[in-house]
């Protein structure tokens, strides 16, 4: 399914369980603020526990993605929400809380036990992870992956799947 971003900025929040629910979602942004409203808007709608994925190249969006998910979950403005490259992890209080990981130092299993990544998932909050391919999923326990690529200086195609056909994602938005 294919969306426009005025389109989908039309659409209540809660709408983001109903359309993954029905598979594989494409929007097309054309500015970082549109990028960043995307996040917002699935962080408004996110009611409970998850993990999610975002792949993307350098530039292609992944922290702004962030930025609008965690103004989403109720995280201050006074919360700069940054790349956590070098922190590996940022944590951020909001609604739910937010964890905001970049595995891109990481080698794998044994350094998601040493950062405390099962930690973080017990505490029922959201994991944001970049660079997932550092792990794999099963791993992480990836519920939504979402792939950013970049198609010109400021427009974007977000790419949002589920990893479990068998799990109803509007009771989760």
């Amino acid at each position: 399914m294919r969306r426009s971003m005025a389109e989908s900025m039309t659409q209540h929040s809660s709408y983001i369980g109903e359309l993954l629910a029905a598979g594989r979602v494409v929007l097309t942004t054309a500015s970082t603020e549109e990028t960043e409203e995307v996040g917002r808007l699935m962080g408004c709608a996110v009611s409970g526990p998850l993990v999610l994925t975002l792949a993307g190249d350098l530039g292609s969006g992944k922290t702004c993605f962030a930025r609008g998910l965690a103004r989403g979950l109720g995280v201050d403005e006074a919360y700069p929400v940054t790349s956590p490259t070098y922190t590996i992890v940022n944590e951020y209080p909001g609604r739910l809380p937010l964890f905001h990981l970049d595995l891109y130092r990481l080698g794998g299993g044994d350094e998601l036990e040493e950062i405390g990544y099962r930690d973080m998932q017990q505490q029922g909050g959201v994991i944001v992870v970049e660079w997932p391919e550092r792990s794999d999923d099963a791993e992480l326990g990836t519920d939504l992956v979402i792939t950013m690529n970049e198609e010109g200086p400021d427009e974007r195609v977000i790419t949002m799947r589920c990893l479990h056909p068998d799990v109803d994602l509007k009771e989760q938005f």
